[in-house]
């Protein structure tokens, strides 16, 4: 069985892709196959991260590359070249616009820490989404992973998973819980679904 060519597309430190490179080794993603990982930060770890796994990986920033139009060209170029079927935004802070989204229907995932609709779109983003959901004084969040649209965080939801707040939580702690009892749970369980869907379809055709 040929196996689902993601990419992962990253900006940071690169934690859920380190959670979907061990979901990868562990068996948890059997039907696809992390095949570049692609960031818009040459600081970011999560090239490192790459590197380390020998994973092949790609900086494309706006930069060099002349804001949206020219990054997002680049950035199709390089995903053509690979073959990539499956996106995954893990930590990706760049909005994506419709154009490119049309390219890769339903075929762009993208994680969230928090249960959307609440504390989501334009601005929640990092620490702010836990700040929001601390200062509402809410006792459940989570994380989701939802398809990509055109609108931030905006598309049909795929995987929710829930997680409590506590009585004297900080940002930062409950951050730190949301990604490990959540984000890097539900992230490789929904990158596998689609990879299955990605390959039935294939098989079809």
């Amino acid at each position: 069985m040929l196996k689902a060519r993601i990419a992962v597309l990253v900006s940071g430190g690169g934690t859920n892709l380190q959670a979907l490179m061990d979901a990868e080794k562990s068996g948890i993603i059997k039907s696809g196959e992390i095949r570049l990982v692609v960031s818009n930060n040459s600081n970011a770890y999560a090239l490192k991260r790459a590197e380390i796994a020998g994973i092949p990986s790609a900086c494309i920033t706006k930069k060099e590359y002349g804001k949206q139009e020219g990054f997002e060209k680049a950035l199709l170029e390089l995903l053509a070249e690979n073959g990539i079927e499956l996106i995954v935004l893990a930590g990706f802070m760049s909005i994506l616009s419709a154009d490119f989204v049309n390219h890769y229907k339903n075929r762009i995932i993208n994680i969230h820490p928090s249960l959307i609709p609440s504390f989501c779109g334009k601005g929640f983003y990092g620490l702010k989404v836990h700040e929001a959901a601390l200062e509402y004084g809410v006792k459940v969040t989570g994380a989701t992973v939802h398809f990509v649209n055109e609108v931030p965080d905006g598309g049909r939801i795929i995987m929710q998973k829930a997680v409590d707040i506590l009585p004297h939580d900080t940002p930062e702690a409950l951050q730190k819980r949301v990604m490990e009892q959540a984000e890097w749970v539900i992230l490789p369980r929904a990158a596998e679904q689609i990879s299955a869907e990605i390959i039935n379809a294939r098989e079809k055709n």
